[in-house]
């Protein structure tokens, strides 16, 4: 699997009902190896919007932004598809534009946490026949991962303070710096 075929997929994942049980139960009709080479993409992108910038753009949409939340977001991007997924790492602002009620999850947050364990359990059935989290598999795919040359991203110093927002995303504070998501 390469760039392009893994954003076929998420393309045609974005008109499933349940775009992330889609992309599990296509990528178990693949081979092992292509698996891999998803959770390869997948994780390539992670870190490519691994961005302190996009990260305060986070934090305006949600009024805050933990760790883990800021991977969420990040998915939630991916799956919205390469288009959308560019043109925000390109310009953040975009995002002031592009949010909708139809676009976000169903507590009204941009958040995609499913999507980032797709491949591992897409991978852990294909082992083992089972849906349960296995250690093993997910370690092998790691060391997999690392065998490929995808290394963990650098952290990343945050280069902004909350009161800098609303002139650093000017379009993005108008819209929800007094209404963050999750008010709909």
């Amino acid at each position: 699997m390469n760039e392009i075929s893994f954003w076929q997929l998420i393309d045609q994942a974005c008109s499933k009902e349940e775009p992330n049980e889609w992309l599990r139960d296509e990528l178990l009709k693949k081979e092992i190896n292509e698996i891999v080479d998803f959770e390869f993409m997948l994780q390539t992108f992670m870190h490519k919007s691994y961005l302190s910038s996009l990260w305060a753009a986070a934090y305006i949409l949600m009024d805050g932004c933990s760790d883990d939340t800021f991977d969420y977001f990040r998915g939630w991007l991916i799956a919205q598809g390469k288009e959308t997924f560019e043109k925000v790492l390109d310009d953040h602002e975009y995002l002031a534009a592009y949010i909708t009620e139809e676009t976000l999850d169903e507590e009204g947050y941009p958040q995609n946490e499913d999507l980032l364990s797709v491949a591992t359990e897409a991978l852990t059935y294909k082992k083992t026949g089972d849906d349960d989290w296995d250690d093993e598999v997910y370690d092998e795919l790691l060391d997999t991962l690392e065998q490929k040359g995808l290394a963990e991203p650098e952290d990343i110093e945050l280069d902004w303070e909350e009161e800098d927002l609303p002139e650093r995303f000017p379009k993005l504070w108008e819209r929800f710096g007094e209404n963050p998501l999750g008010e709909f």
